[in-house]
């Protein structure tokens, strides 16, 4: 990921609705969700989360696959790994024993 790519997946999800809505397809994987059921989850308006599902696929973090007369939404963790690993990629300076606890931290919490 370069950094233009990190700075629209950043911005996508600077916003409270389209954080939410990542971190619920987060939890969701592998299936997804269609984006009704993510309105309704979330309490958003339709054409309020349709819009922010719009901004969450063009900054490549989550895809939709239309399924008849809805799209059922997945977060794309191949985009989301590349974030990551873009952001602590100069972590520590070169000292990856630093960012140890804090993936300890995550694995832990799964």
């Amino acid at each position: 990921m370069d950094k233009k790519q990190t700075l629209d997946a950043l911005s996508a999800l600077s916003q409270e609705t389209r954080l939410d809505v990542f971190r619920l397809l987060m939890k969701a994987e592998p299936e997804g969700l269609r984006a009704g059921d993510i309105a309704e989850r979330l309490g958003v308006r339709q054409n309020t989360m349709s819009a922010n599902l719009g901004i969450l696929e063009r900054a490549g973090l989550i895809q939709g696959i239309r399924e008849g007369r809805s799209i059922r939404y997945t977060a794309v963790l191949d985009n989301m790994q590349a974030l990551l690993r873009f952001l602590l990629e100069d972590c520590c300076g070169g000292q990856p024993e630093l960012c140890a606890p804090l993936l300890g931290d995550i694995a832990a919490s799964r």
